[in-house]
């Protein structure tokens, strides 16, 4: 795996420590696993990662960093995918979660109307929040599961290439 590509980029184990919001965590933040790039943490934190990605809470980015130190998966990289819901792409994908969840519950989905009104979301909002909490769920547990498959196996082709490139070498 291009580690030096993921060290290049991650922030200093320090200042993460040091963080004002992460110091409730207190000592569980001096896990060496947590700063480790490995298969394991790193496919720990992309299924933490993107599981938090797709919750739709306030806190993403602090539910990474629990997930990431309770399973003990890289904390930089968990809390990092956290940004792939920002705000130019939550709309489509919480659209999307919204669409899973009425597909499961076999509910018929809501159309947007033409005008957005206070109104219309006020009293949609009863009959929407369950499909689109379900379809988060859902989607998040399966894209998690996904990445953690491929990084697992992306890590292993990686690496066996690795050998196999040495091995040549060395003839």
């Amino acid at each position: 795996m291009p580690r030096r590509l993921f060290k290049r980029y991650m922030p200093d184990p320090t200042s993460i420590r040091e963080h004002k919001s992460l110091r409730f965590l207190g000592t569980l933040l001096h896990d060496p696993n947590l700063w480790h790039l490995n298969r394991h943490s790193v496919a720990r934190a992309m299924a933490v990662g993107l599981f938090a990605a797709f919750m739709p809470i306030p806190a993403q980015m602090l539910l990474a960093a629990v997930l990431a130190v309770s399973v003990r998966g890289n904390l930089p990289i968990a809390v990092s995918l956290v940004w792939l819901t920002n705000p130019i792409t939550m709309p489509p994908v919480f659209f999307c979660t919204y669409q899973v969840g009425a597909w499961l519950m076999n509910v018929p989905p809501r159309t947007l109307p033409d005008e957005l009104t206070w109104e219309w979301i006020s009293g949609e909002l009863s009959t929407l929040w369950q499909p689109f909490l379900l379809g988060s769920v859902v989607a998040g547990l399966a894209l998690g599961a996904l990445a953690y498959c491929l990084t697992m196996l992306y890590w292993r082709w990686w690496v066996s290439r690795q050998w196999r490139r040495r091995k040549q070498s060395r003839r």
